[in-house]
């Protein structure tokens, strides 16, 4: 599956060069590692401290799950199962990475990103048996569950996709009406 920003499928894969693209992911990986060790330092486990009031606080919390604690039943096997699925896909993203077309930037930045998430969070998870959490977003009493820097690229990643396959499906159809 490949997303295309041009009428120009039929080009060549970046190979190797799509490799450039792991700047990104480790931008992400250091970016992620850092907040995490300044939470880590600075706040105290489920104790919230409001930053935008009503709206946002920055609450230390360990999530032995995936995505909105799913999994979190504490029961160990997460610690190198989810590690290992998520090196998996980070293989296997890896490799779509370098099969894109040079112009199939969305694409790459989407797989970049969602690499670097991957990554943030296995280094945790491996070193620590949990993930760092540290963002607390609210509506009142309602909380969204916590989430950290490698959780947000992963979503960037995944919003990215979608409006790459979007504008590949508008522009398909806007050739194929001609």
């Amino acid at each position: 599956m490949s997303f295309v920003f041009t009428s120009d499928r039929g080009a060549e894969p970046q190979g190797v060069r799509g490799l450039a693209w792991l700047a990104l992911s480790a931008v992400v990986v250091a970016l992620d590692q850092w907040t995490k060790a300044m939470a880590v330092a600075s706040l105290e486990l489920h104790r919230p401290v409001p930053f935008i009031d009503g709206f946002w606080n920055w609450m230390l919390a360990r999530n032995y799950g995936v995505a909105f604690s799913l999994f979190d039943d504490h029961a160990g096997w997460q610690r190198y199962g989810l590690s290992a699925f998520a090196l998996l896909v980070a293989a296997v993203f890896l490799v779509w990475l370098t099969r894109l077309a040079r112009r199939e930037r969305a694409t790459s930045a989407a797989l970049a990103l969602f690499i670097g998430g991957a990554i943030g969070n296995v280094v945790d998870r491996l070193r620590l048996g949990y993930v760092v959490d540290f963002v607390d977003w609210h509506i009142g009493e309602h909380h969204w569950p916590a989430f950290n820097i490698a959780d947000s690229a992963i979503v960037s990643g995944a919003v990215l996709m979608v409006l790459a396959a979007w504008i590949d499906a508008r522009r398909s159809r806007g050739r194929s009406l001609r």
